[in-house]
């Protein structure tokens, strides 16, 4: 193990804000879980006693002693706000003081960087550039997860968990959440910031970065696997593949869905309901073809003129 290059690559000044994250990512992921569980169990016992239901938040304080700290702005909130605020100017203080900012030289056409990585928030769509097309990659992908992210509003029906924290309303909606942001975005940044060394190469943390690294893998396309070889026959089979996971996968997450939301279920109409699975078979796809071209090797599913899948 190398421990040297491993430090050389944390401590990095373009890298610290990547190690921030990682721990107060989790932090904040177990902070609004502890949160839910507290609101789900304030949720079971106004469902159980029905008198306290209808009188919870209509008093002039709050059942619970304390609530008033928490729902007032002065000066309880306010205190909190100027204390965070002199907290983060004084981390950023030392940070641009103990840190140099992460500027080179002038870019050398002569002289090209090994690796050549994006800004750490750019780095999930260079490794997405492994697996897809660079069009899909580039520009298909961002564009999808941005018309998502305008979509959810429309098809999000759920009424509950609206200005609160719960887990036991919103089930389906975190899960969604913390697989497509945690699971996949944020797992791809740490990929490409820690793992892939020289010519874009896996390195295990630890291992070291040789230049002259070579790795004789070949990767096929499904198509190939089958002995199809004609490029109409490889068009039609991929197209064949891409539509029956479309198909078995929907089946399945619409078995799934019907009986863990039921309510949901019942409250989306067709369109809606179309638009949200079809969104979320594609972000189950970009995993199951990260595994299928580490595991298996195999590069492409579709192949046609125009597009590569």
């Amino acid at each position: 193990m190398d421990w040297n290059q491993l430090w050389q690559i944390l401590s990095a000044p373009d890298n610290v804000p990547i190690i921030a994250m990682i721990p107060l990512l989790a932090f904040y992921i177990y902070l609004g879980g502890k949160q839910a569980l507290a609101n789900d169990k304030l949720i079971t016992e106004l469902e159980a006693n029905p008198a306290l239901a209808k009188t919870h938040h209509r008093k002039t304080w709050p059942f619970r002693p304390g609530w008033q700290k928490e729902v007032h702005v002065w000066p309880f909130l306010l205190r909190v706000e100027f204390l965070a605020a002199i907290i983060v100017t004084i981390i950023l203080m030392v940070w641009s003081i103990t840190l140099n900012a992460p500027l080179e030289e002038p870019a050398n056409p002569n002289l090209t960087m090994n690796p050549a990585k994006a800004p750490w928030y750019f780095l999930g769509l260079q490794e997405m550039l492994v697996y897809f097309d660079p069009w899909i990659a580039g520009v298909v992908m961002p564009t999808l997860i941005i018309i998502g992210l305008m979509v959810i509003p429309y098809i999000d029906t759920n009424p509950l968990g609206s200005g609160y924290y719960t887990w036991k309303q919103r089930r389906f909606a975190i899960s969604t959440f913390l697989f497509g942001f945690v699971i996949l975005w944020v797992s791809m940044i740490f990929i490409g910031t820690f793992i892939r060394g020289p010519g874009w190469q896996w390195f295990w943390p630890g291992q070291t970065w040789d230049h002259n690294r070579l790795i004789y893998e070949v990767n096929r396309d499904l198509p190939d696997i089958f002995g199809i070889s004609s490029n109409l026959w490889k068009g039609i089979f991929g197209a064949a593949v891409v539509g029956a996971y479309f198909l078995i996968g929907g089946l399945i997450v619409n078995g799934l869905f019907r009986r863990s939301n039921p309510k949901d279920y019942k409250r989306m109409s067709l369109l809606q309901y179309s638009i949200m699975m079809t969104f979320f078979l594609i972000m189950v796809a970009l995993p199951i073809k990260i595994l299928i071209r580490h595991l298996f090797h195999i590069k492409y599913v579709w192949i046609t003129p125009w597009f590569n899948i």
